[in-house]
């Protein structure tokens, strides 16, 4: 059930209010009459040739996306047959085992594509994708697309994680600053803690069958800022075990926050309210003076009531959670897809190419909601500040970015006993037994 850690964010940049339902398309989007053709002409002309593609991105969120490649159909003669369902994670593999998988698959986690890829069911990516890929993305991101020295999967659209979300004008009106370091962001919350008038923080952990996944966002950052990329990749990649001393620290200084009821939880009660509290719902006490904060990525700026400015002086707006150790410099998580295919006939290389380029980013971004690292988009297309600041930051060469840590791990991991070891840290279990429990169920592989 790892895609409903994903599913709930991604249909949040836009439609989190709607209903997560399937939904599909014979293709045949409408676009302009005078589209300009020039951009597409290296994809070539396959009239009357079709590309299903599958996904976990549903209702206006796969609108969005057929309205973008609608240019690439009206150009090239092919059809996108697209569908989006949110049984996606469970239904890909056994498409693909029982001969029915689609021609692209738009993979939510890199883990989940790299299992694909071993299993042998992926075609690598053409030359062409790898190419517009070393244009256009880091070479971090090239790397979740590649398995065991193979390039597969180029990167499409993301996300960044690590945003402490805050209302401007209550800010101002304490005289409280935007914290630059971990302990200027301590030394504030302790100050409103002291103050009484409201709870620091508020979170909410609750997301179905996927309780929890906001917690191991928190432990991502706390690893990431405190010891920087090298530790991060090497407990990611199971190279130091989950229950390495510096983990364990990263669980005692989340839970400076996160298991103290001086600090938490804002409007919704003590510690344990935040396995109660839904995740879409957690940041409203901002809003209602009674918490000061909220951890949550940029998607949590759909989750705020219609009407809500999100703006530097707006009603709410957000920081990057800051360093822990400044020499580590300006550290963030996030997560995005993958797309990947499992045919290689000159329609499917070309979709791909297409969605590996630039054009296709700044056609996606312009429509709102969404960011991409792409490094040829033009970030005044953001349709946001806030989408403008995250694509700033994705593309700032000084940027240390790590893909969602809990994405990248084994299923039985990432998507099971991590998130079930942060609804039993909360309620009480010691750090060290929770890592403990986590690392003995890292599968043996």
């Amino acid at each position: 059930m790892k895609n409903r850690k994903y599913l709930l964010p991604m249909a949040a940049t836009g439609i989190l209010a709607l209903t997560l339902s399937a939904c599909s398309s014979d293709g045949g989007s409408d676009a302009p009459s005078d589209v300009d053709c020039t951009a597409y002409e290296s994809y070539g002309q396959h009239e009357g040739k079709t590309v299903s593609v599958y996904s976990t991105i549903v209702d206006l969120e796969a609108t969005n996306l057929e309205q973008t490649w609608a240019a690439f159909e009206e150009c090239t003669g092919a059809t996108i047959k697209y569908e989006g369902s949110k049984e996606f994670e469970t239904q890909i593999g056994v498409r693909a085992q029982a001969g029915n998988a689609p021609d692209i698959a738009i993979f939510p986690q890199p883990g989940l594509m790299a299992d694909q890829a071993r299993a042998g069911n992926l075609k690598p990516a053409p030359q062409t994708v790898s190419d517009a890929v070393d244009e256009n993305w880091s070479a971090d991101w090239k790397k979740y697309g590649t398995v065991d020295g193979t390039f597969y999967a180029a990167p499409m659209l993301a996300n960044v994680k690590g945003f402490v979300w805050y209302a401007p004008k209550t800010f101002q009106d304490n005289g409280w600053e935007v914290p630059t370091t971990w302990d200027e962001m301590m030394e504030l919350s302790n100050t409103i803690a002291d103050a009484g008038a409201m709870k620091p923080w508020c979170a909410g952990f609750e997301s179905g069958e996927a309780t929890g996944w906001p917690g191991t966002d928190w432990i991502e950052d706390v690893v990431l800022r405190a010891h920087g990329p090298e530790v991060y990749d090497q407990w990611v990649a199971h190279e130091i075990p989950f229950n390495d001393p510096k983990i364990v620290e990263a669980f005692n200084t989340t839970g400076e926050i996160l298991l103290d009821d001086k600090m938490v939880n804002g409007g919704f009660g003590d510690v344990r309210s935040i396995l109660t509290t839904g995740f879409a719902q957690a940041g409203q006490p901002v809003l209602d003076g009674q918490c000061a904060m909220h951890h949550q990525a940029n998607f949590q700026a759909s989750n705020w009531p219609e009407g809500t400015v999100v703006a530097p002086d707006g009603d709410v707006w957000a920081f990057m959670t800051p360093p822990i150790d400044e020499s580590k410099g300006q550290a963030i998580t996030g997560g995005g897809e993958m797309v990947a295919a499992y045919k290689d006939t000159p329609e499917v290389q070309a979709f791909q190419a297409y969605m590996a380029s630039a054009e296709f980013a700044n056609d996606r971004v312009k429509l709102g909601g969404v960011v991409s690292a792409n490094k040829g988009l033009d970030p005044e297309n953001a349709q946001s500040e806030l989408d403008k600041l995250s694509i700033e930051l994705l593309q700032d060469p000084d940027t240390v970015f790590r893909f969602d840590g809990s994405d990248l791990m084994p299923g039985a991991v990432g998507s099971n006993s991590f998130w079930k070891g942060i609804v039993s840290w909360i309620n009480g279990t010691p750090s060290e037994d929770v890592v403990n429990s986590i690392e003995s169920s890292w599968p043996a592989s």
